[in-house]
């Protein structure tokens, strides 16, 4: 799709501009008729001018001659410094110099307007303009006090780069949905032959970067149709009423250009639920929604006008905008799973020169949970890498450092750790992998590192699933805990003391069992009763309490005997393999990063004889 918009300048632009002006007036115009030019010259040149009969008239003073030359269109005055000189009246009549008063040339009329009335022209025009200048970027497209309310969407119209549903990967639930809009605004007879109606609007709901804007582009580059997109944020306006009337110019432009799309980004900024009190509700917004309530219910749908709007929180929408005959169907659009992830990577891997050993299963299987915007970042990081490693196309190499990139930010190679930590970390690390690969059902090991991340990491463990998992077991969660909590344990069980660099598993370990018991019902006090609910699904996923103060102490203390349980269970299998965790730390201290192959391989072996 292309943009149809004029280039802005800045005001310094303007700013400038004027400045440039009143210099070329002051500087080159207004000298000629204002500036007073008395030169002051020495006594041998005024001797000079007489012998050559330049001086055309005198005046004597105390101290000073001033004197004027013989230019009748433009004199020029000058001044000297008077001597005791006996023979200068009989040189002035020689010269044929007239005596008499010699005025200082001043401003004619003329003069007086340049300075005065042209300047004060000149700023007057500036004002104006700056003001226009200013209105219009505050009003959106407003010219003048007159267009206030006009709506600010930007217009996207066919072209043969538009977006297609091909640009766009791993939501083929959500494409096959929207696909019926783009072949309603292609063949609306068939639909109107059976009585089907079209719905009047679609919500894309999902996390951010899964491809919401991205989607409805596509529909209106597969429909061929002209796109109207508009954030939420820009109906809303500090003069009460802009809003509304910005939502009227919306849709009357639509209208107009039936059939068509209109997209509202972030529709939850003026769509959340009204005050039922009403006190302290914002009006402005309020008229906005009402509007917008209005605005849709009026338009004909037959025409072939779609509104599409996205949000990454639909439980803050008002229930009046989600009944049917407003927006009729609701399109998640969720993270990728397997499949949808290698798909989106080979989309975007299409822009950059990849090498012959690249393995888009085993990169998407290592990138799960990370979406659409994620994986994107992730081929550019490992094309960024390829350029500062001095090579031409992209390795797998590349694309597998992109993942910790983007994960767990980029290797901190300024910060050296003192051999006591770089060993404390080593068993650290090598702890939460032994006890992942001393259970059954937990994810393989595949990367070790103990080099020091910008995300604040002093190293991590890598596993990554061998199949897309989207159920988990009581045990399987279990083990998840003992997991975490493998690198505390190896730090005790071998230094007697424990440092803050478990600060993190702490929190994730805590956070898993306390779902386990008050959302998931994993626990013989609770069983399956909810304790806590999840609000801002898509945008972290907070929780809160729904029970008693006595509840949730109890909660408290179920929460800390699974925690110890775990812990224990991770003490109990490194001081059963404790001759292999001194051998692989040893290793990891040694090597810095080891993958998952080198673990099991040492892990599998005889022990060393110590």
């Amino acid at each position: 799709m292309q943009q149809i918009k004029k280039p802005k300048k800045p005001l310094i632009f303007y700013y400038g501009v004027g400045l440039l002006i009143m210099f070329v007036l002051n500087a080159v115009i207004f000298p000629r008729y204002v500036r007073n030019q008395i030169e002051e010259v020495d006594y041998g040149t005024f001797l000079t001018m007489l012998e050559e009969k330049q001086v055309s008239m005198a005046q004597m003073e105390k101290d000073y001659i001033y004197f004027v030359d013989n230019n009748e269109e433009d004199p020029s005055f000058y001044s000297t410094i008077a001597f005791n000189d006996p023979e200068l009246v009989d040189r002035l009549r020689t010269s044929g110099c007239k005596f008499g008063k010699v005025k200082e040339k001043e401003a004619s009329i003329f003069g007086t307007i340049l300075s005065v009335v042209v300047q004060v022209a000149v700023f007057v025009f500036i004002g104006q303009l700056l003001s226009r200048i200013l209105m219009k970027r505050m009003g959106g497209s407003m010219g003048n006090a007159m267009s206030f309310g006009k709506s600010s969407a930007k217009i996207y119209v066919a072209s043969e780069t538009g977006i297609k549903f091909t640009d766009v990967a791993g939501e083929d639930e959500a494409k096959e949905q929207l696909q019926e809009i783009v072949d309603f605004l292609h063949n609306p007879d068939k639909y109107q032959e059976i009585g089907a109606v079209m719905p009047k609007g679609a919500l894309l709901v999902g996390p951010p970067g899964t491809g919401k804007t991205l989607l409805a582009k596509a529909v209106a580059g597969e429909a061929e149709v002209p796109f109207f997109s508009i954030s939420g944020s820009e109906f809303v306006e500090m003069f009460v009423g802009m809003g509304a009337a910005k939502v009227r110019d919306l849709f009357k432009q639509a209208n107009e250009k039936a059939p068509c799309i209109v997209f509202i980004d972030e529709i939850d900024t003026i769509g959340k639920k009204r005050d039922s009190g009403g006190m302290g509700g914002n009006d402005e917004r309020e008229q906005t929604l009402n509007q917008l309530l209005t605005e849709m219910d009026g338009f004909d749908g037959s025409r072939g006008v779609v509104i599409l709007a996205a949000t990454n929180r639909p439980e803050t929408l008002d229930p009046a905008l989600l009944r049917p005959g407003r927006f009729d169907r609701r399109v998640p659009v969720e993270l990728p799973d397997l499949a949808g992830r290698e798909n989106i990577l080979k989309v975007h891997a299409k822009k950059v020169k990849l090498g012959d050993d690249i393995d888009f299963n085993a990169i998407a299987r290592a990138a799960a949970g990370t979406s659409g915007a994620e994986l994107a970042n992730m081929v550019n990081e490992a094309a960024l890498r390829a350029v500062r490693g001095g090579r031409a196309y992209v390795t797998q190499a590349d694309l597998e450092e992109s993942i910790e990139v983007v994960i767990a930010g980029y290797q901190k190679k300024n910060q050296v750790l003192s051999d006591k930590e770089k060993l404390i970390v080593s068993y650290h690390e090598i702890g939460h992998a032994l006890v992942a690969a001393l259970q059954t059902d937990s994810a393989p090991v595949t990367k070790i590192t103990i080099i020091p991340r910008t995300s604040g990491a002093l190293g991590y463990t890598m596993q990554v699933e061998e199949r897309e998992h989207n159920l988990m077991s009581k045990e399987e969660l279990e083990n998840k805990i003992a997991t975490y909590a493998g690198g505390r344990a190896a730090e005790e069980l071998i230094f007697g003391s424990v440092t803050t660099g478990a600060s993190n598993d702490i929190e994730q370990m805590t956070k898993m069992a306390r779902a386990m018991i008050t959302r998931y019902g994993m626990s013989e006090e609770f069983g399956m009763m909810a304790l806590e609910t999840v609000n801002n699904q898509y945008m972290g996923g907070d929780t809160s309490i729904v029970c008693a103060a006595e509840t949730a102490a109890a909660v408290d203390e179920k929460v800390s005997a699974l925690l110890k349980k775990q812990y224990q269970k991770a003490v109990k299998l490194l001081q059963e393999k404790k001759q292999k965790l001194h051998e692989l730390a040893k290793y990891l201290y040694e090597k810095e990063t080891i993958s998952g192959e080198e673990f099991m391989r040492i892990l599998k072996e005889a022990p060393e004889c110590v």
